[in-house]
């Protein structure tokens, strides 16, 4: 029973029953997690940048979307689960410089990095919450699949799977 930390540029995986995933303090970083829920084994990713073009033999290259959403698709395979059941859940990429233009917006340019990483890897993306202006963290138990997400100043709220049903509209 362990909480297995995801800081940036870091990723872990388990399929260990008491184990529990968790990335501290998503601002403009994402935390990618995949899921085989029928597996119960999870993987989660805190990314800080969008590529590693342009960053030479970068001592951390985790950190980065391009690198970091791969190298996690082989560790949760690893581990037992399967590729084509893998589910993606997205946190975090908030705009943490309001106001500084449009440059500086890593919030959104992470988000779109990685699911483009996803679109490649074929993973289809079952919720997100993205955007916004806070920061976020991010819990899964891998063996359940429960992913629960608390936003700065908040409680924990679950994200995935839903636990609402939407009502049909009249």
């Amino acid at each position: 029973m362990a909480d297995l930390m995801a800081r940036m540029g870091e990723l872990c995986a388990s399929g260990t029953p008491g184990d529990s995933l968790v990335a501290l303090g998503l601002g403009s970083c994402i935390g990618v997690v995949l899921l085989d829920r029928r597996k119960g084994v999870a993987g989660l990713a805190h990314i800080v940048l969008p590529a590693a073009d342009g960053h030479a033999k970068e001592l951390n290259p985790l950190k980065f979307a391009d690198r970091a959403v791969p190298e996690l698709v082989k560790q949760v395979v690893a581990r037992g689960g399967r590729k084509p059941m893998l589910e993606a859940v997205l946190v975090g990429g908030a705009s943490m410089f309001a106001g500084a233009g449009s440059t500086l917006e890593v919030g959104a340019r992470n988000a779109a990095a990685v699911k483009a990483e996803l679109v490649k890897e074929r993973i289809r993306i079952h919720a997100e919450d993205t955007g916004g202006t806070k920061g976020r963290t991010v819990r899964v138990d891998p063996v359940t699949g429960v992913v629960t997400v608390r936003k700065a100043g908040a409680k924990d709220e679950q994200l995935y799977p839903a636990t609402r049903v939407l009502q049909e509209v009249a």
